[in-house]
């Protein structure tokens, strides 16, 4: 019946009713609700589930050293750590201003403890973005999957909407021609 229908088509002898048919049996026309849904359960999955898998694979490779300076990370960038280190810096001021000073101004002793802070809290804070960095390579990898995939889905309904539109075109043609081709009286 298919090729029935093909040399119809191209002898342009093919009625609208033939090719409505031959539009609703073509199987590559059809929108394929399958593909539809494998998409939205992608995109569902990235952002829960993926996400999450992540963090747990990141938090199994992760040794105590590696955890210990994450959490030196978040804390060092966090305003309670801004908030509670002015307080340190205010309070050893004031007591070392007072008659009970062990660290007269211009405060060498602070001025060491605050070298070494910046010394041992820079590079933990490397470790830690170096971390954040592979974490993010990798969303960064499953975001290129999901979108070259939704991508090639675009594409094949792109080529399905051009198709259905050529076939919507032939049937409007095709309508025109018999309602020319009718004379006034039968009208």
């Amino acid at each position: 019946m298919s090729e029935d229908l093909d040399r119809e088509e191209i002898s342009g002898a093919c009625t609208p009713e033939q090719l409505v048919q031959e539009l609703e049996q073509d199987q590559s026309t059809q929108l394929d609700m399958e593909q539809l849904d494998r998409i939205k359960l992608m995109v569902r999955e990235y952002q829960g589930n993926i996400k999450s898998h992540l963090t747990q694979q990141q938090e199994k490779k992760a040794s105590w050293a590696d955890r210990l300076a994450d959490n030196i990370a978040t804390f060092g960038g966090s305003w309670t750590f801004i908030v509670l280190f002015s307080l340190f810096l205010l309070g050893w001021m004031a007591i070392n201003l007072t008659a009970i000073a062990y660290d007269k101004p211009p405060f060498i002793l602070l001025n060491l403890i605050l070298s070494c802070i910046a010394a041992f809290q820079a590079p933990v804070i490397l470790m830690s973005q170096n971390r954040q960095a592979a974490r993010d390579k990798q969303e960064a990898i499953l975001d290129f999957a999901i979108n070259y995939r939704a991508e090639q889905e675009n594409i094949e309904l792109k080529t399905l909407l051009e198709r259905l539109d050529q076939r919507m075109e032939r049937l409007e043609q095709q309508g025109l021609e018999r309602n020319s081709d009718r004379s006034p009286e039968e009208e």
